[in-house]
């Protein structure tokens, strides 16, 4: 007779531990920022809000003061979801990090995903007509092919 052992896998208990979700700004990042926080509430796991500060050469030849003005952005995006996260409180309660460093959108999210595990990846849907050309961060993430990614319009 062999000892009977539990089993590793539990209905409902075995989802994501960590849902990436980029932000920059925009009103569906802040829509796929509030889908993911649902997300990570349901499944009891950590949501770490990602906000890459573009680097803009041509801004900065032009003599704009690019670092100052993305740090800004950051500043007023960790305001937005403090402020949230104060007024859902009473409703429920989410984990929640922040990160933010400077590099392209789509590599920095691919090296947060990464370095975070991260199980799940929300993005927004890209507001600017060039993507249509060059491709998406959002389309860039899913055909990378490495997690699930949920695109919120």
């Amino acid at each position: 007779m062999t000892d009977q052992q539990p089993h590793r896998f539990e209905r409902g208990t075995d989802g994501p531990k960590v849902i990436v979700a980029g932000l920059d700004g925009s009103d569906s990042s802040m829509r796929a920022a509030a889908y993911a926080a649902g997300l990570a509430r349901r499944q009891n796991a950590t949501l770490a809000l990602v906000y890459v500060q573009p680097v803009l050469p041509a801004g900065a030849a032009l003599g704009a003061p690019v670092a100052d003005t993305t740090g800004e952005v950051a500043e007023g995006l960790v305001s937005e979801i403090r402020a949230a996260t104060e007024r859902a409180k009473d409703l429920w309660n989410v984990r929640w990090e922040f990160h933010t460093f400077r590099g392209d959108p789509y590599n920095g999210l691919v090296t947060a995903a990464d370095e975070l595990k991260a199980d799940a990846v929300v993005v927004g849907a890209s507001e600017s007509a060039g993507h249509r050309f060059i491709g998406s961060v959002a389309i860039r993430m899913v055909k990378a092919g490495r997690w699930p990614v949920t695109v919120v319009p």
